[in-house]
């Protein structure tokens, strides 16, 4: 640990010897997903959160659809102290045709190829943790597993993980290759996880890391109905936005907000501290471009909820968000 890093708590991650900082940065949306790209921010954003004490850092080949402008975008910000911090990448995808890009692929031969441009695109010798980023049906997830675990026997990758992943396929996986790592999203708006994944990560000693904790955004002061957001921006479609899931929405997020400030804290610091109580073993990694909205989410580890707190939050969500979390057709599949 080295002395920049001391304020922000550390928690393991599996059993494997992973550690990073209690709340780490998403990085998708600096290049996809929310609307207009903005480089310069994303890389101030990545080295503030160095700063403040985040060494745990998430990118995709997806997120650069393929070309890699988002794992080079997060490879330049923490050039100077790449030592210093963890850095995840994802494979599993077919981005040959961009008007395809969600056929699964994960394929050896696939995986070793993502594998090869992500350690070039991220100016790095070994990447810290690879993820399958979703199931594909046509391959045995024994055969990625094995795959991933050559990566590791030859040092160019140090953990595996795997996302939006069932039951079955992590033991599955697990039996292979030990599985350091679990994503998937999971906040106060999302908590379908609860109900059989974390159960199976927590007998086989995985960490999990929820992607998405602010609900894309809806769990924060600055949210606003679908039309307002940009073009290109998923928030547009997404059915917690629609109409009446919107207002349903948004009144539980105000009755969230009127606890926060009750105790003195903003939204996202409450939904951020809600997830980091369901357990030690939890790590999310919420995304932004602001440096200002950043060091807000790096402080909700210093925030403890009381029991009081954490039923009022059932109350007011006993079941999550109305309006599910992906259309049917991109709806992972286990």
């Amino acid at each position: 640990m080295t002395q920049h890093d001391r304020t922000l708590p550390h928690r393991r991650l599996g059993t494997q010897g992973l550690e990073v900082g209690a709340v780490g940065l998403g990085t998708m949306g600096m290049t996809m997903a929310y609307g207009t790209p903005d480089e310069q921010g994303g890389l101030d954003t990545i080295r503030r959160a160095y700063e403040l004490g985040v060494t745990f850092f998430d990118t995709a080949e997806l997120y650069g659809m393929g070309t890699g402008s988002n794992e080079q975008l997060l490879g330049r910000a923490v050039k100077a102290f790449r030592d210093d911090v963890v850095l995840a990448t994802k494979f599993g995808f077919d981005l040959s045709d961009p008007s395809n890009v969600g056929a699964p692929d994960s394929r050896p031969e696939r995986i070793r190829t993502v594998a090869e441009n992500s350690l070039r695109y991220l100016g790095t010798d070994h990447i810290d943790v690879l993820y399958q980023h979703r199931v594909d049906p046509d391959v045995p997830i024994e055969d990625v597993a094995g795959t991933v675990g050559e990566l590791i026997a030859e040092g160019k990758v140090r953990y595996f993980g795997l996302s939006e992943a069932g039951p079955d396929v992590i033991r599955r996986a697990h039996a292979v290759q030990p599985v350091s790592v679990l994503q998937t999203e999971y906040s106060v708006f999302e908590r379908a996880v609860e109900v059989d994944v974390l159960p199976v990560v927590r007998e086989l000693g995985i960490g999990f890391v929820p992607y998405s904790p602010l609900g894309r955004g809806f769990l924060t002061a600055a949210v606003k109905p679908a039309a307002e957001y940009d073009e290109g921006d998923m928030r547009r479609w997404d059915e917690r936005w629609q109409p009446g899931n919107y207002e349903r929405n948004l009144a539980a997020v105000r009755e969230l907000t009127a606890l926060a400030e009750a105790k003195g804290i903003a939204v996202t610091q409450l939904a951020l501290a809600w997830l980091l109580a369901q357990g030690d073993d939890i790590v999310p990694i919420p995304g932004t471009r602001s440096p200002r909205r950043l060091a807000e989410n790096v402080a909700a580890a210093h925030v403890t909820l009381t029991a009081e707190d954490l039923a009022r939050v059932q109350e007011l969500l006993p079941h999550g968000a109305a309006g599910a979390r992906y259309p049917a057709a991109y709806m992972p599949t286990w």
